[in-house]
Parts: structure tokens; C-alpha cells; sequence
């Protein structure tokens, strides 16, 4: 389907998909349709950014309307699963946005944030439920919820869901939805623990790649520069890319991502007022307060623990810095994903401390594929951690790159 007209979609669905500025489906959108529109289950491996909420969303919108719309139903009729409350409420925004022209409504249920409300919200009878697999495996485990209806279940982002230990969950809450049901697993990756994953839950599925599936592949709309920095030069390097980011950042849209807490807080009362802090120990209320500054603009820069580097969807997220460089080669991609999406241009900018040879050893195939430059500190750090440069590999200079004063960010303190 390479366009939102040759679909099965009613008329009402078609008005709010203009309205919200679409013009045409994504390759993930336009692959995926077909497959979920004839009830198969499916494997989606594709990068972030790809617009997979609207490629299960509008077949679970048909699903439900096919159904009577839940009159019927004992509970939701779609289930979504994703790993973080961040990415659970982006889906139920879609939901909302989509769903209300066909009179469909949902709930979302995550933890952090009082049962009750989310209870009441259920007894609405919504036809879709967006959930984060704890809290929903704890209202499932205290009956307090139905899912004995949903015979349309995602499981979004998947293999950050099983990084984070959630898969006994997850095999839990299966047991409670019909063994008939059609199930649609996204993943950005594709590794053994995955594949093992889908293959126990899914009935003979049908496979959509988009990209390479084989490796880790970084968004090419990004361009990367890792600069090889000792921990008291990190914060004035902060402080000039802030000041004078790259000219495709106007206006600056900044997500900074540090490994603590207290470095979060440190880092955010250096930049000033103009930033915004999320990590664990901030409320949900606050937490949702904070986004959304972020995300209209009246805060461009958020300093944040990985609490938001997967699923957090900011449109116009034009940089991120990498403060503290992760531990997993995994968390790199996704959190860098953040920026270059739905075909935009992004920058992303990473610290790396000289003795993490293994990791930039890992980094270097994934900055080739995209294109950037590897520069000769990082090849050098890699040898030494056994990674010899192939021959005809690519080098080039920006392992570290100057910045501009400015005096936007940071001199107060």
C-alpha cells in the first residue's frame, strides 16, 4: 500500500491522517498493512523512527470495527505492550488521535502512577490498552483487569522489553489473552534472545525487514561525531555545543543523556533554567510536566538517565549528546535514534573515555555502515582492544571538534 487511500480505512480515519499532516505511509507502514489487514501474525524488524505505531495502530482500528467495535467484549480488544511509560502514553497519543474518529477509546496502564485512575478509566470499557508489562501483569495477578477479549496484541519494541528482564511478564500476560489471537512483534533488533522470544509466541509469522537485520544498523539521517574526552573536560565540551550546536539545530532541541542521577542534576544546574531533568526519582506528574516543556519548546535542552532514551518521541529532537557514553553497544543506537527521525536531519554528539577501547571497537562497524568518519583516536583505542583497521578502511579527522563560546548555556552554576 504506497499510499493512506489504498487501504480499507473509513473515511473519518482518512479526515484525522490529514489533519495530522500525512501525506504518505512509511516503508514499515506500507509492508506491514497487508499482512496484519489478513489477520497474520507478524515480525517487524525496523529501526526507531519508522512509524510503527500507525502500522499496527490503523489494522487494530479495522480489527475492532470488525468485531462491533467491543460491544460484545468482555474487556480491550487490543493490547499493546510496550517497555516504558514514556513510549506506553506516546502510543495511547496515536490512539487517541486515530482512534477517536472511529469511536474507539483506550486506556493506558503503567506504573508510577496510582491504580485507581486507571482502574476508573477501564470501566469505561476501552477497546484498546496500552500497558507497560509490569503494572499490567500486577492487575492481571489481582484480577483486576480482563484481557480474555484481546485478540490483537503488540508487543512494541520487544527487544528492549526483554533487555529489561520483562519476558517472564510478558509470558504471564499471554496466558490471559486468547490463544487465537493474532500478535504483532516490533523489534529495532534482531539477536538469538529475540528470535528465541518470537518464536515461542508467534504462529507461523510472517517477517518485514526494513534495513539490515544482521547487525545493529544507526539511522543514516544522523550524523555522529565521538569525541575522546577525560571526565573534567566533558562538561566544558557540553557547555560549547550547546552554545554553538550545528547550523541544522535552529532552534536547539537538545536531549543530553548521563548515567547517574546526581550527574543528571549536576549537569542540569550547570546549564540553567533553560534545561529540564528526568531520571527515577522524579515523579510522574513531574515527569509528564517536564516532557512537555521539552517537547513545545520552552525548555531546548533535557538532561536525562536512559528512563528516556527509548521511546521517547520528541519530532523535532534535532541533537543528542552522549555526556556519558553507554554501556551497552545497544543503547547507543537507540539512544542516538532519538534525533534523524521521519526523515529528518539529526546530530548526535558522544564522550567516550580513552580507556573504553571494547566499546569503541563495537562502535566502529556501526559508524561505518552509516557513512561517518572514524577518526584515528578511535581506530587507535579499537587496536588496541583487537580491532584491527581492514584495509581500504575508512579514516578521517573530528575526533574532536571545536565549538563556539556563545553565552547561552552553562557560567552560572
Amino acid at each position: 500500500m504506497m499510499n493512506f487511500d489504498a487501504g480499507p480505512w473509513p473515511k473519518p480515519l482518512l479526515d484525522a491522517v490529514k489533519r495530522a499532516g500525512y501525506t504518505e505511509p512509511t516503508a514499515i507502514q506500507s509492508q506491514s498493512w497487508p499482512i496484519a489487514l489478513q489477520g497474520y501474525d507478524m515480525i517487524s524488524v525496523a529501526k526507531t523512527g519508522s512509524g510503527k505505531t500507525v502500522a499496527f495502530l490503523f489494522p487494530g482500528l479495522m480489527h475492532i470495527a470488525e468485531r462491533g467495535n467491543g460491544r460484545n467484549a468482555r474487556g480491550p480488544m487490543m493490547l499493546a505492550l510496550a517497555p516504558t511509560r514514556e513510549l506506553a502514553t506516546q502510543i495511547q497519543e496515536e490512539c487517541m488521535k486515530f482512534g477517536s474518529s472511529c469511536g474507539v477509546g483506550s486506556v493506558c496502564l503503567y506504573g508510577g502512577a496510582p491504580k485507581g485512575r486507571q482502574l476508573q478509566q477501564l470501566r469505561n470499557r476501552p477497546q484498546i490498552c496500552i500497558a507497560t508489562p509490569g503494572r499490567l501483569n500486577d492487575l492481571l495477578e489481582s484480577r483486576m483487569v480482563d484481557m480474555s477479549s484481546a485478540t490483537y496484541v503488540v508487543l512494541d519494541e520487544a527487544d528492549r522489553m526483554l533487555d529489561m528482564g520483562f519476558e517472564p511478564q510478558i509470558r504471564k500476560i499471554l496466558q490471559h489473552v486468547p490463544v487465537d489471537r493474532q500478535t504483532l512483534f516490533f523489534t529495532a533488533t534482531w539477536p538469538k534472545a529475540v528470535i528465541r522470544v518470537a518464536t515461542a509466541i508467534l504462529t507461523n509469522p510472517i517477517q518485514v525487514n526494513i534495513g539490515d537485520t544482521d547487525q545493529l544498523v544507526a539511522n543514516k539521517d544522523i550524523t555522529q561525531t565521538i569525541e575522546v574526552c577525560s571526565g573534567f573536560e566533558k562538561e566544558k565540551r557540553l557547555m560549547e555545543i550547546l552554545n554553538n550546536p550545528p547550523e541544522g539545530c535552529d532552534p536547539l532541541k537538545a536531549l543530553v543523556f548521563c548515567s547517574t542521577k546526581r550527574m543528571c542534576d549536576q549537569l542540569g544546574r550547570s546549564v540553567g533554567n533553560l534545561a529540564g531533568i528526568i531520571h527515577g526519582d522524579k515523579e510522574q506528574r513531574e515527569r509528564d510536566w517536564i516532557l512537555n516543556q521539552f517537547r513545545q519548546g520552552r525548555t531546548p535542552v533535557l538532561v536525562a538517565t536512559d528512563v528516556a532514551a527509548r521511546g521517547l518521541d520528541v519530532k523535532d529532537c534535532n541533537l543528542v549528546i552522549n555526556y556519558d557514553f553507554p554501556n551497552q553497544i545497544e543503547d547507543y543506537v537507540h539512544r542516538i535514534g532519538r534525533t534523524g527521525r521521519a526523515g529528518k536531519k539529526g546530530w548526535a554528539f558522544s564522550f567516550i573515555d580513552g580507556g573504553e577501547g571494547n566499546m569503541a571497537r563495537k562502535l566502529i562497524p556501526i559508524l561505518r555502515d552509516a557513512n561517518q568518519i572514524v577518526s584515528p583516536e578511535i581506530e587507535e583505542m579499537a587496536r588496541s582492544a583487537g580491532f584491527g583497521r581492514p584495509k581500504g578502511g575508512r579514516r578521517g579527522g573530528g575526533g574532536r571538534r571545536g565549538g563556539g563560546g556563545g553565552g547561552g548555556y552553562g557560567g552560572g552554576g
